[in-house]
């Protein structure tokens, strides 16, 4: 396996995992609870295993995105910044992708102010962002 399709692999698994550790303290800032893994579970009326698997999967396969395609196009030194700008797309990516899915599959009722689910979730994608670009990097 070449450097960059093992940095992507690894960078994946890292961004996704340091996402899912900001969903897990957010509840204690005042934030609501979010659970991409459980919503992804619900909406497929899977196990939520199920919808850990498909959680990292999707982390990587945007990791493989960065790698070979967002990276090469975007000239940007600054890891952080190049990480911060990345994970605002990959939200914006599945802001659309979940209105696409919620028009054909059942979508779980979201707990809280939607202002502080999007703040949140903002959050954990810019997390994933310079997670993904500090490994890669």
């Amino acid at each position: 396996m070449n450097n960059k399709m093992y940095k992507s692999l690894l960078g994946g698994f890292i961004g996704t995992t340091a996402m899912s550790l900001v969903m897990f303290i957010a509840p204690m800032m005042g934030m609501p609870k979010m659970s991409p893994p459980n919503m992804l579970a619900g909406m497929m009326r899977v196990p939520v295993i199920v919808g850990w698997v498909m959680h990292f999967v999707v982390g990587i396969i945007f990791a493989f995105g960065y790698t070979y395609l967002f990276a090469p196009k975007v000239k940007i030194g600054n890891s952080f910044l190049k990480g911060t700008i990345f994970g605002f797309v990959v939200f914006i990516i599945a802001q659309i992708m979940m209105g696409i899915l919620g028009t054909i599959l059942p979508m779980p009722e979201m707990e809280g102010s939607m202002v502080l689910i999007m703040i949140g979730s903002i959050s954990g994608h810019i997390v994933y962002g310079i997670a993904l670009s500090k490994t890669i990097s």
